[in-house]
C-alpha cells in the first residue's frame, strides 16, 4: 500500500516560520524603526535646547573661574594658564591642586600641551610654558 504524501511546505512559509520563531525583523518593522527616529531628530532640532554649546566650569574657586573666563573654558586652557603663571615652572601637585582635576585627566592634558610645544618639561614633574 502507497503511503499517502503530507502536504509539502512552501519556502515562503519556511522563511515566514524561521523569522518569527528567532524574531528577525522585516523590512516594514525596520521602516517603521527608521520614521520613528526621524520624528525624534525632527523633536530634538526643534526643542529651545538644540545647539546651544552649553559648558559647565568644572573649576572650584573664584580665582580659577576668572582665569578660565578670560580664555576659552577648556580644560587645555586651564591648565595652561596655571603653567603660564608661573616663571620658573610648576609642579604636577601644583597644577592639579589649583584645576581640580584627577591625575589621569591632567597627566593626558599636560601630554597634549607638551606635544603641541605649548610647554616644556624642565624637570621631572615641573613644567614652564614655552
Amino acid at each position: 500500500m502507497a503511503r499517502k504524501k503530507g502536504k509539502t511546505v512552501s519556502f515562503d512559509a519556511m522563511v515566514k516560520f524561521f523569522m518569527q520563531y528567532y524574531n528577525i525583523p522585516t523590512k516594514k518593522d525596520i521602516e517603521k524603526l527608521v520614521e520613528r527616529m526621524d520624528r525624534l531628530e525632527k523633536v530634538i532640532k526643534e526643542s529651545e535646547l538644540y545647539g546651544k554649546g552649553r559648558r559647565i566650569s568644572t573649576s572650584k574657586s573664584s580665582k580659577e573661574t576668572t582665569s578660565a573666563s578670560r580664555s576659552a573654558a577648556t580644560s587645555s586652557n586651564m591648565v595652561f594658564e596655571v603653567i603660564k603663571r608661573f616663571k620658573k615652572g610648576v609642579g604636577f601637585s601644583e597644577i592639579q591642586e589649583r584645576t581640580g582635576f584627577g591625575e589621569k585627566k591632567l597627566r593626558n592634558i599636560i601630554y597634549r600641551l607638551h606635544k603641541t610645544k605649548k610647554i616644556s618639561r624642565k624637570s621631572r614633574g615641573i613644567y614652564v610654558a614655552s
